[in-house]
């Protein structure tokens, strides 16, 4: 009811009994915490999403009408990867994959109907439980670079690299980004005692994720808050909280070149910092190096209208295709080919389109669309197919779009003034 009261609304699903709610937003917690622990197959995070798609199918949940183009080229997506992948099915990697597909599709369409209702408190409690996987991740990531735990190194570290609770450090960092920009927000615009627990998250993330020595998560944090920043500036309601809002942030920075400036001081950091940091890397270069790699493989796409399947462009290239949408053509021939980047860039335009609308979900609406919109950036230069903080973070823009709807809907004029929005 608290949440509620912040909207100044009832939501459809609050007339559910306190006990349902009350477990709706525990497992939409316990989602959010559990996508952080993905180094184990099946992992924590498929066995919660299915136990509470479960819960909430039982308890309520609706498919909304708003949702059918999503659901459409969602099917249209994984029917073009089943059917190239048809002569390739007695290969279990493949099955496996194809299976993987479509389950993160069906991710996509839990949280886009989960947070359809019960917006802010579903939305707050994800995001609590994102900081929290992302904190665990961190401090393993940190712990096993460190070894600071018996046998951690080479359970949390691939090549050197903090990895944590995931498979990849290269996934460890995008990961980071989203939950580092929640903690981000507490820094510059919470009072003292939130902002400094926020400013302790962030701290641990940012050092899990210089540790993971990713190239394009290092730059992905650095211009999704740019723009996440900017945007907060732009809708605040008050002078006084733009000022703050700016103060705080030259006041992270300041705190962070000098954090980095410390760790740089160890060579061992030092040492692999200036070798990821540099941009002619050998497996970037070259015809057969990741960007040649696109430009000869989209040529290679417009051939094949069904493609060559799943996991098969390494089979005529050295590597994978580490491009998300050259490998939707690749994988799934021109039906995916096309209904990928449809799905992505036309969320990305609906996304921009409901930047400024005044809701009191905004804040956490910024946050979100800023990881989205840099996720979507980095798939330009590695594979997010899979990504499921990606799905997750595609489903959840899209039920906040329909959450946006009922909210103007639902809503008096007086409660849908910017005056209003968080």
């Amino acid at each position: 009811m608290a949440y509620a009261a912040i909207a100044g609304e009832l939501p459809p699903s609050a007339n559910a009994a306190p006990g349902v709610l009350a477990l709706q937003r525990a497992l939409v917690w316990l989602a959010g915490a559990s996508i952080a622990i993905v180094f184990i197959e099946p992992s924590p995070y498929e066995l919660v999403t299915l136990t509470a798609l479960v819960v909430f199918v039982a308890t309520g949940l609706r498919l909304r009408l708003a949702f059918m183009p999503l659901l459409l080229l969602l099917v249209l997506i994984n029917l073009g990867y089943s059917i190239s992948a048809v002569p390739l099915l007695d290969q279990s990697v493949i099955a496996s994959w194809i299976a993987t597909s479509w389950y993160m599709a069906t991710t996509v369409m839990f949280f886009a109907m989960v947070v359809s209702e019960d917006t802010i408190a579903r939305l707050d409690m994800l995001r609590r439980g994102l900081i929290v996987g992302a904190l665990i991740a961190s401090i393993a990531a940190i712990s096993g670079y460190f070894n600071l735990v018996p046998g951690g190194y080479d359970l949390l570290t691939l090549y050197g690299r903090g990895r944590g609770t995931f498979k990849d450090p290269n996934v460890l960092g995008a990961f980071l980004i989203l939950p580092a920009l929640f903690a981000l927000q507490g820094v510059v615009s919470d009072r003292f005692g939130k902002a400094l627990r926020g400013g302790i998250a962030l701290g641990l993330m940012s050092l899990a994720l210089l540790l993971a020595f990713s190239r394009a998560a290092w730059g992905g944090l650095i211009l999704t808050a740019v723009f996440m920043l900017m945007l907060m500036v732009l809708t605040s309601r008050s002078n006084t909280e733009r000022s703050r809002i700016v103060i705080m942030t030259i006041v992270a920075a300041l705190v962070a070149a000098l954090l980095v400036a410390v760790l740089l001081s160890f060579d061992s950091i030092s040492d692999m910092f200036r070798q990821r940091a540099s941009f002619d890397q050998s497996y970037d270069e070259g015809r057969f190096g990741r960007f040649g790699r696109h430009i000869l493989g989209a040529d290679m796409a417009l051939d094949l209208p069904f493609g060559i399947g799943p996991l098969q462009f390494h089979r005529y290239f050295p590597e994978d295709t580490h491009n998300s949408y050259l490998n939707a053509f690749m994988s799934g021939g021109w039906l995916s080919g096309v209904c990928y980047p449809a799905l992505v860039f036309l969320t990305v335009i609906m996304g921009f389109r409901h930047i400024f609308t005044p809701v009191p979900w905004q804040r956490t609406y910024i946050a979100i669309f800023s990881a989205f919109l840099g996720t979507v950036g980095e798939s330009f230069i590695i594979d997010t197919d899979h990504w499921r903080h990606f799905f997750m973070m595609l489903g959840t823009m899209w039920g906040m779009f329909a959450a946006v709807q009922l909210y103007r809907t639902a809503a008096p004029p007086s409660l849908t003034s910017p005056a209003q929005a968080c």
